[in-house]
């Protein structure tokens, strides 16, 4: 895996730190699979003076939690857990609780927030009050994706950090780290579909989505008249995929989106805009309404077919 201290960002980082006045926000942008979580873990080590591993009192990381009380001992107990599609408002006043009395180890102390774009609009509107009138010695650290969902007032009171796409050979070095043992011809597909990310490559591979991705590119490139091909798309995804599978298939969708985009004519390139801008929308409320799958596949679909080189055979 990249190590957060050979990038840029990390550069960036620690020019901040070694100025008069440390910005209390931060919000590291980029796509999903950039590694933004261990760059923010990283640097909330370097603010507390952590060296090596482990849990640290003054380290406090707000992430989805379980969904439910049933869930909830199921971590307690260490079992594999369903979590909450939100982080929620009583997560934030439980950190701002612990703001009131001063770092447990030193004069700093870090919170992570992963990802911040997956916050409920009262957690956002909590958290807004804190970047407000941050404590002495506590730095705000937002993971964002999609940085555009975060309120503007909290845009506008923190510093972004952004994590550009990384380049093919860096892709592969990732997926031969952490998957060594993966087909070649997997791997390689992979790393075509991985839009500049690491961590989409290696979910593409955990979930073995070459006949996916065949199926979208396809109905992105032929259309889908008669719907067979978004049909065998939703049986390739399965009944009940589960959330990761499904974001998974978001990301790979908007990534065939945007390669497309560099061979389309510019006065099609509207048409592209507007089928992107709907899929992240669709993406957005997916974890709000929950969907059934099926119906989120053919839309999915639907929305690549109509950007079909033959628009008459669509059937959009």
């Amino acid at each position: 895996m990249t190590d957060p201290r050979s990038t840029p960002a990390w550069t960036e980082w620690q020019a901040a730190r070694s100025g008069e006045r440390m910005h209390h926000g931060w919000i590291l942008a980029g796509q999903r699979g950039l590694f933004k979580r261990a760059f923010a873990h990283a640097a909330a080590r370097d603010l507390v003076g952590m060296t090596g591993e482990g849990d640290h009192p003054d380290i406090l990381l707000l992430d989805h939690p379980p969904k439910d009380d049933k869930e909830a001992r199921k971590k307690a107990d260490g079992k594999p857990y369903d979590r909450a599609r939100n982080i929620k408002v009583d997560q934030i006043r439980a950190m701002q609780r612990r703001l009131t009395t001063r770092p447990t180890l030193g004069d700093n102390r870090a919170i992570i927030i992963d990802p911040a774009d997956d916050m409920e609009a009262g957690a956002s509107n909590a958290l807004l009050k804190t970047l407000e009138e941050p404590p002495v010695g506590t730095t705000i650290i937002l993971i964002a994706h999609r940085p555009a969902r975060l309120l503007p007032t909290i845009r506008s009171r923190c510093r972004i950090l952004r994590f550009a796409p990384m380049e093919e050979g860096a892709i592969r070095a990732a997926v031969a780290e952490k998957l060594p043992e993966t087909d070649a011809e997997l791997r390689d597909a992979a790393v075509n579909a991985a839009s500049g990310s690491p961590g989409m490559a290696m979910a593409y591979i955990k979930h073995d989505l070459s006949k996916i991705d065949q199926f979208l590119r396809r109905i992105a490139q032929e259309g889908d008249r008669d719907f067979s091909l978004r049909g065998a798309l939703s049986a390739a995804m399965g009944g009940r995929p589960d959330r990761e599978r499904q974001r998974v298939l978001f990301d790979l969708a908007r990534s065939i989106l945007t390669d497309k985009m560099a061979d389309t004519p510019r006065d099609d390139l509207a048409k592209l805009a507007d089928a992107h801008a709907d899929l992240v929308e669709l993406a957005a409320q997916a974890p709000i309404y929950n969907f059934d799958a099926n119906f989120l596949v053919m839309e999915i679909g639907s929305l690549l077919a109509s950007v079909a080189s033959n628009r008459s055979s669509a059937n959009v």
